[in-house]
């Protein structure tokens, strides 16, 4: 993958929200994302990587308020926090700013006046929630209610947690104020909207030129089926946000300026150095790519390119989207010690393990990965030390020792050892370059496989007795070798990558050094490079985890032998006899086009067909469920979805993804007949 010209790049990641701490979730992406930049830097690429803290909207102003001070306070401490925590994880961006900056506050209203210059831009009266007794409306975090879509308690005014459903804040039941606990009147407000349906063809055509994940692809292309809708870019005072250019009281939504705190982020890099900004958002030869969680993705993939449109900026060349973070194969859990925020994880463990443990996870698409605490411990210890790492002291010390720390000569045999390294660089950097890292370390672990057998089948410390020569060949071969794999794992570990080079007394690798060889060097003394992973430090983290829970909750952690989740409201058993558990036998079952998690089943209950749309798609192959008999709620109401109607629901279990199982029944059992 050999590269002509050093490319122009500006690298950001999702602005952390300055309400709370950094956790271990948030840094899959900072980290994913910074092992692309370091990688691009060492290929010789212009390449900077800008971020910032997002410090608007009502959940910043909510919590300022209980802590008694100001939003500016607050998130100047945050803003202090996150860079410490970031630093220790060895995340080094060019350039980490604040969305409440001079630089944003101009950006946003410049392309707020050029969209409604293009005549993007309209305002109307919309009826909102309002507070008597607080005297002003109520944005989205300022209310509480039950969900109008699927009836869960304790919802926001904008979306629901549990179905994942938006809405308007008025259509909210049961609503109330968050902040007094009153029920809330309507009345009437004039609110800006950002008229996203007119860039329906430019955004289609934008997200059908391979700037998003396939997957994700066909994903956005389904709002284009409903029509694009205005986007409501204003908020009602009192919010700590920026004012809209020529009202009072009126204000910026925090969706809006937040991306442009991309801009304001690149604008502070360039007051920094002395390079020119127009290099970058101006520039059609400036690559831009955005790392997000595909939460997020809405905003990013249609709001973010038709503002930059309208607005006269560039485009990002590729979104790359991950997924989320599960721990052991469940959501991360603070009951469980499982949310973990980065300065817990750093007072127990070397944030190198993270780093290396993610990167052993991360593909190029917007799949989660799972934490398995174990399997932490188990590919640490096995590849990252008991590989990597092994192969320096086993080689180093020796050479120190017996040699001076003087390397000979690399014999034809070494040059045949090395050889399949070098050529593995290409092959490696495809690997970063496409954001699939895991196979990058698969193939970096696998290099390692082989030179540690090489030093086996040597065995330089037996023949270092009787031949120094054959020794001296073998321990240089293996310098070499680390030197090569040190190149490849740089971008993950540079941390561990500055010791070696310490060590080798070498200038900073670049991808170009694998193309060279050290032969008649002196190296340093060794240094211990990585320690082993302690699983009771694990635990550790886990148990202090739950103790920061606790502390937050202000009450005892419940013990829970089973360490299950938290059970749901409790219903009498009236309320579940209603529910109708029926035999269904699978007459036909097929993949849902654009439905990851889908699969299509028709279903015979005696004689009735249901069709019924089923989350078990990574768990199943369609062909292999035919025939089957299966448990299924028959009276549950129908549902519109996305893809069709479901008219039902088949019984399953399991933590999710592949290991989901559904509940089958004998084949004597007659489709149609109660389940009991």
């Amino acid at each position: 993958m050999k590269e002509s010209k050093a490319r122009q790049i500006l690298v950001t990641a999702a602005l952390p929200y300055a309400n709370g701490s950094i956790h271990i979730g948030h840094l899959v992406e900072y980290i994913q994302t910074d092992i692309w930049v370091r990688f691009q830097k060492m290929r010789g690429n212009d390449c900077i990587y800008c971020c910032a803290d997002d410090t608007h909207g009502t959940p910043i102003m909510i919590r300022a308020r209980s802590e008694g001070i100001k939003p500016e306070q607050l998130i100047e401490r945050m803003h202090e926090e996150h860079r410490s925590d970031f630093d220790a994880f060895d995340v080094a961006f060019d350039s980490y700013y604040s969305t409440h900056s001079d630089e944003n506050r101009q950006f946003s209203e410049l392309i707020y006046s050029r969209l409604k210059d293009g005549g993007h831009i309209d305002s109307r009266d919309v009826e909102q929630a309002y507070c008597e007794h607080d005297e002003m409306f109520l944005p989205d975090r300022f209310i509480r209610g039950t969900c109008p879509k699927c009836g869960v308690e304790d919802q926001y005014g904008d979306s629901c947690e549990s179905c994942h459903a938006t809405y308007n804040t008025v259509d909210l039941k049961d609503a109330r104020c968050s902040v007094c606990g009153n029920s809330p009147v309507r009345r009437s407000s004039r609110h800006f909207f950002f008229k996203l349906a007119d860039f329906t063809e430019q955004l289609k055509e934008w997200i059908g030129g391979g700037h998003v994940h396939e997957q994700i692809q066909n994903k956005l292309m389904e709002w284009f089926e409903q029509g694009l809708r205005d986007w409501d870019i204003s908020r009602d005072a009192p919010y700590f946000g920026f004012l809209i250019p020529g009202e009072t009281d009126k204000y910026f939504y925090v969706w809006l300026d937040a991306p442009i705190g991309y801009i304001a982020s690149t604008k502070n890099y360039c007051n920094q150095t002395g390079r020119n900004f127009e290099d970058y958002w101006c520039n059609p030869d400036c690559e831009i790519y955005h790392f997000i969680g595909k939460d997020i993705t809405y905003f990013h993939a249609l709001f973010w390119p038709a503002m930059l449109m309208g607005s006269n900026f560039n485009t990002p060349k590729r979104i790359f989207i991950h997924g989320f973070l599960t721990v052991n194969g469940k959501k991360m859990s603070k009951s469980r010690g499982t949310f973990v925020n980065a300065a817990t994880y750093l007072k127990h463990l070397d944030p190198q393990y993270l780093r290396y443990y993610y990167a052993c996870k991360l593909g190029s698409g917007p799949e989660d990965i799972d934490l398995s605490l174990e399997d932490f411990v188990n590919r640490v210890n096995s590849d990252l030390v008991g590989k990597l790492a092994n192969l320096a002291s086993r080689s180093v010390p020796m050479l120190v020792k017996k040699f001076n720390g003087g390397m000979g000569q690399l014999s034809d045999e070494a040059r045949e050892l090395l050889g399949p390294l070098q050529q593995a660089a290409d092959e490696v950097a495809f690997d970063y370059e496409s954001c699939n890292y895991a196979s990058a370390v698969r193939r970096i672990t696998g290099l390692a496989d082989q030179v540690n057998r090489y030093v086996d089948q040597r065995k330089p410390w037996s023949a270092i007795k009787e031949d120094t020569g054959h020794a001296l060949e073998t321990i240089t071969a293996t310098v070499n070798a680390v030197r090569l794999l040190t190149i490849y794992l740089k971008p993950v570990l540079p941390g561990f990558a500055a010791k070696i080079e310490a060590i080798l007394q070498i200038e900073p690798l670049h991808w170009k050094d694998s193309e060279k060889m050290l032969e008649n060097c002196v190296v340093s003394p060794f240094e211990r490079l990585i320690e082993r992973v302690d699983p009771k430090k694990v635990e550790a983290m886990i148990e202090e985890s739950k103790e920061d829970q606790q502390q937050e909750q202000g009450e005892p952690a419940k013990a829970s032998p089973l360490d299950a989740e938290p059970i749901a409201e409790q219903i009498n058993f009236d309320d579940f006899m209603k529910v109708d558990l029926r035999v269904a036998q699978v007459t036909k079952a097929e993949l849902v086009e654009g439905a990851d998690k889908l699969l299509r089943l028709e279903l015979d209950l005696g004689g009735e067909s249901r069709t019924v749309l089923a989350g078990i798609r990574q768990a199943y192959e369609p062909e292999e469920l035919i025939g089957k008999k299966m448990v299924m709620a028959a009276n549950l109401a129908p549902r519109k979805m996305k893809f069709g109607v479901s008219e039902g629901m088949i019984l399953a279990a399991g933590p999710g993804g592949k290991d989901v199982f559904a509940l089958t029944v004998d084949d004597g059992a007659e489709p149609g007949s109660r389940v009991h």
